[in-house]
């Protein structure tokens, strides 16, 4: 039986149906990515391991230094440890948006102008000048909204500070980029987060030695007693109290703190005498109890400072301001 071809049927359409591999093919070009992803995921490691290991050692720091007793409360540490480190993530992505990736944008278009290859140094030349533009618009924000530019010496403090931490995310994030486009594999993340890891632990094991030997030591409020808390206590800058040791006060220029209704609180001279009493704590004196009926004074202080300088203070404002008032016992003093 003889086979007829079909009248439609054209050598296209033959060429068509014929297999995939007798067709021929140009050479396909390899595209690298601009490692954009890996530079960005890279710097955001390294400013939160910067974070970490940096609020680990003013942690370790303020332990020996007058601060207020940390909290007690697990869940409150642990709530407190969530929100800082969501915290830590968040001004990471945030900070590398707006100053390492156009610190590294610069750097690649310098190292082209100049015809170069792009390095390192190319990065460390250019974060510093990212760091000064950061610097001149915050300062430039800071300035109109307080009406009134800071003191000199703040912006090349603030220009150092910056340029610090911007250069170790910078470098990394700029070795990631490379590596991406240069086609070789890339785990700068995560060794950034070992070797950050490794660097916490020894910060941390350092912090534990010092204080565990006693080498360093965690401060704790005087030891007062009653005879401890007698006599004149100064602001500073004009105002006193004079606690007698019969329980009698006299004041003389002290500044009362009180709500002006816009929730800000201002100081009024108070003179006058009242009475005073130490606040104790399973028989250990952790404040004052002070009033001077003549201009509605009356509040709790609290101890600090030290044996040979004892302080007495109270806290200015909205709870948590960090502003204090402080008296210290002693001769006058010039703040």
């Amino acid at each position: 039986m003889t086979q007829h071809a079909e009248p439609d049927a054209t050598p296209a359409d033959d060429e068509k149906d014929a297999a995939p591999e007798e067709t021929p093919r140009a050479p396909r070009r390899v595209v690298h990515a601009d490692g954009f992803g890996a530079a960005f995921c890279a710097s955001m490691a390294a400013l939160c391991a910067e974070a970490v290991i940096g609020g680990t050692g003013a942690l370790l720091v303020m332990l020996s230094r007058e601060h207020d007793s940390l909290p007690g409360n697990l869940i409150m540490i642990v709530g407190v440890i969530v929100g800082v480190a969501l915290l830590a993530v968040l001004v990471s992505g945030f900070v590398t948006a707006v100053a390492v990736m156009p610190a590294l944008a610069l750097a690649r278009r310098a190292a082209r102008r100049a015809g170069r290859a792009e390095r390192g140094w190319w990065t460390l030349a250019a974060v510093p000048v990212v760091a000064a533009a950061a610097v001149v618009v915050f300062g430039g924000v800071v300035a109109l909204g307080s009406l009134a530019l800071s003191p000199p010496l703040t912006y090349p403090l603030w220009w150092g500070a910056l340029t610090a931490a911007l250069l170790p995310a910078s470098l990394v994030a700029g070795a990631a980029g490379r590596q991406v486009r240069d086609g070789r594999p890339v785990r700068m993340a995560r060794r950034v987060v070992r070797d950050g890891l490794l660097a916490w632990l020894a910060v941390g094991a350092l912090g534990a030695g010092a204080y565990g030997t006693g080498l360093v030591k965690v401060y704790e409020p005087p030891r007062l007693e009653r005879e401890d808390l007698a006599g004149v206590w100064s602001d500073g800058h004009g105002g006193k109290v004079e606690l007698t040791s019969d329980g009698a006060a006299v004041a003389k220029g002290l500044d009362n703190y009180v709500w002006d209704g816009t929730g800000n609180a201002k100081p009024k001279e108070c003179d006058g005498s009242g009475k005073w009493a130490p606040i104790k704590r399973d028989g250990k004196v952790e404040g004052v109890s002070l009033t001077i009926a003549g201009c509605e004074l009356a509040r709790n202080w609290n101890v600090g400072g030290t044996a040979k300088e004892p302080r007495i203070f109270h806290e200015v404002g909205k709870p948590g301001s960090g502003k204090r008032y402080v008296l210290v016992k002693g001769a006058e003093r010039e703040e």
